[in-house]
């Protein structure tokens, strides 16, 4: 096994960190709004040394013809090369893919975003709002942090001049993109057994499993995703939802 996993699972077993956090103790997180130019909404979020850059854009197509009313919801992430030695260019990989994934479960299961609200004329045109996540620095938790910067990008959104027939993105207007609720993911790994919150790099590489739960302010589970190759007990998921509940409310006091 590689020394720095051992070296962390033996720390792991005397209830220690690499960096002396607690188990539950999240890495600072700043959030910062508005930090792209040429989109319509942005964000940019550190957790600890993780970096991450949102943009939204909002365009105008037709819709899906099972959704003649409804607008469209589209993630893409791209892990840059530059943000870690793990990422290599090319198509997206499976990383890149579930991260996606899990940040557009969060949104759509949520109903953050009134899709139906989005439509301009019924079968005709709807605005489409497109999420790209990008890594600036990958340290861990990356599900976490993209979360937050999406649901932060979304809430920084306005819309940009249409006429009717044309986009004008060169002028903004003062119309925001409505976001009804706010869902936080927070992901719980299990490390030798023991339920530990926003893992960083090091931390990663010798976790078990994980799961990410995507919470509403009301405490509701809108979401949950499993990862990892080891399974969790009926009685360890119930403490990772309590734990994520109460996470996701010290997350939603920094939005």
């Amino acid at each position: 096994m590689n020394p720095i996993i051992q070296h962390v699972r033996d720390l792991i077993k005397q209830g220690k960190r690499l960096d002396a956090r607690k188990m539950d103790e999240y890495r600072d997180l700043s959030v910062e709004t508005g930090v792209v130019k040429t989109a319509e909404g942005s964000a940019h979020v550190k957790l600890g040394k993780t970096e991450v850059i949102i943009g939204i854009k909002l365009s105008v197509g037709a819709p899906y013809p099972d959704t003649p009313d409804e607008g469209a919801l589209m993630v893409s992430a791209e892990l840059m090369p530059m943000s870690s030695p793990k990422f290599e260019s090319g198509p997206p990989s499976i990383k890149s893919i579930e991260l996606a994934r899990v940040i557009d479960r969060g949104i759509r299961e949520s109903h953050a975003i009134d899709q139906k609200k989005l439509c301009i004329t019924s079968r005709e045109k709807v605005w489409m709002v497109s999420i790209d996540i990008c890594t600036i620095n990958a340290d861990g938790n990356l599900f976490d942090a993209a979360g937050v910067a999406a649901i932060a990008a979304l809430k920084d959104t306005k819309y940009p001049a249409f006429d009717g027939e044309t986009v004008d993105y060169k002028e903004m207007t003062d119309k925001p993109l409505v976001i009804d609720k706010v869902p936080i993911p927070v992901t719980i790994s299990k490390l030798n057994d023991q339920l530990i919150v926003d893992l960083a790099d090091n931390e990663e590489a010798a976790e078990d499993g994980r799961v990410t739960a995507t919470i509403l302010e009301d405490g509701t589970i809108c979401s949950i995703q499993k990862g990892g190759p080891i399974p969790f007990t009926s009685e360890e998921l119930g403490k990772v939802i309590d734990l994520a509940i109460e996470k996701s409310k010290e997350i939603r006091a920094k939005l």
